[in-house]
């Protein structure tokens, strides 16, 4: 066989063993047995991390991108047909959009009030988290998706099989913009084989889903040369989770006002039909901030918690020096990526920078907070972000409660997935100055 052959055979024998790990993965949710499931998710990522290398090369034959997709659709299906069993947040999801659909605001009321009541069922109402205290934090592009879901089924089964449709819009802009830019199709590989979508889109149903459709929007936008709607795809994702706005500056161009005003319309338009909750419009974005331990002592923040292991406790103040330090160093990353933001391929790159970095400089408490990343590694694969995206899966073995628990056993989780992906997002930026350094142009 010819090196083609070969490399082609392995990458079907990774997906087999993908395919078989996905089914050994659902028998332990089933169990619940998460410390098996996540040795199972660590054992994917192993045989993803080979199926990435032999992908990434390119010269496969045409028939390897069908492979590829029809393995990831397996998956996919394999999971879908599962209940969800990582997280609850998807019946906050159908909840919202049957609270909608009965012509009332869903940032007016907590799902427990009273005005409620006739919305109550023994199949959603139940399962919500927080349903005693807590209203809806979800911003208004996502209440319009479950909105718009749940008008076909209020059903777990088609909420999560929405989200796999936003990762089939994803995918066809992700090959859209892997052939713009003269890259193998191959590598959507590095997004569709990933375990973490597999199991919290087709598995959890998270409306991250749609985030990483609406990025993949934005990106293959601005490669177009299209303001306009790289402005609108950014602005729905970033109101269906705020984060994906700290890529904002990747994608403007100096002295173009279209996009800054499309991103600028689409948040006043969306949240036009939700004002009369007044100030509640934010919903429960502040009291989240508190229960992850984001504000105050700064506990739910990986690296302020790793000072104050080491360093004497309370030495350097509030987490709120926390926020201040890295949000001059995000403005600092910011102001760097927009003067090198006009090249045709800069979009990407400041992009994964300003994600990577955000991500880690918050160190979120959940695995799906980090599938956004996915969006950009099939363009610049980084063994760093493979790292973490994988590594993230760990998070299942520190659970948050009502409130963060900072205690040895979250930090030594954190450590293993942070501090690995500190040293080789190094290495990685070490790499792409090399070619900049010799002329070139850093991927």
């Amino acid at each position: 066989m010819i090196a083609g052959d070969r490399r082609l055979s392995a990458l079907a024998a990774s997906g087999g063993g993908l395919l078989a790990l996905t089914a050994i993965g659902i028998s332990e949710l089933e169990a619940d047995a998460i410390g098996r499931f996540v040795l199972v998710a660590l054992a994917q990522g192993a045989v993803y991390g080979l199926a990435a290398w032999l992908a990434s090369r390119g010269g496969l034959s045409r028939g390897a991108l069908v492979m590829i997709l029809a393995i990831a659709a397996a998956m996919r299906l394999a999971v879908l047909a599962a209940p969800p069993s990582l997280s609850t947040d998807l019946y906050r999801y159908i909840w919202d959009g049957r609270v909608q659909s009965a012509g009332i605001n869903p940032y007016r009321y907590i799902p427990a009030d009273r005005h409620l009541e006739p919305l109550r069922d023994d199949a959603i109402f139940p399962n919500i988290n927080r349903s005693t205290y807590a209203p809806t934090i979800y911003p208004p592009v996502a209440e319009m998706i479950f909105l718009a879901v749940t008008r076909l089924g209020e059903g777990v089964f088609v909420m999560k099989a929405a989200m796999v449709a936003f990762e089939i819009v994803a995918v066809a802009a992700l090959l859209r913009l892997l052939a713009l830019s003269a890259l193998p199709a191959e590598r959507i590989l590095l997004y569709v084989w990933h375990p973490l979508p597999i199991w919290e889109f087709a598995g959890s149903g998270h409306v991250d889903a749609a985030v990483i459709a609406f990025i993949a929007l934005a990106l293959w936008a601005c490669r177009r040369g299209k303001p306009w709607g790289a402005g609108i795809a950014l602005g729905c994702a970033a109101l269906v989770k705020f984060f994906p706005a700290v890529i904002f500056p990747a994608l403007y161009r100096r002295w173009d006002w279209r996009m800054p005003a499309a991103f600028a319309a689409v948040l006043l338009g969306a949240y036009l039909p939700y004002l009369g909750a007044g100030s509640a419009v934010f919903g429960f974005l502040s009291g989240y901030a508190h229960e992850e331990g984001f504000g105050g002592a700064g506990s739910g923040f990986y690296l302020w918690s790793l000072a104050e292991a080491f360093l004497r406790p309370g030495r350097f103040g509030s987490g709120l020096a926390y926020v201040a330090v890295a949000a001059a160093l995000m403005a600092a990353l910011a102001v760097a990526v927009l003067r090198h933001a006009n090249g045709a391929d800069r979009g990407i790159g400041g992009a994964t920078l300003l994600a990577a970095a955000f991500t880690f400089l918050l160190s979120p408490h959940y695995p799906w907070y980090f599938t956004w990343l996915l969006t950009f590694c099939c363009f610049a694969p980084s063994l760093s972000l493979l790292y973490l995206t994988n590594a993230s899966v760990l998070l299942y073995l520190a659970p948050v409660g009502s409130l963060l628990v900072a205690d040895t056993r979250r930090l030594l989780v954190e450590s293993a997935i942070y501090l690995p992906f500190a040293a080789l997002a190094l290495l990685d930026l070490r790499r792409l100055r090399r070619p900049a350094a010799a002329g070139g142009s850093p991927a």
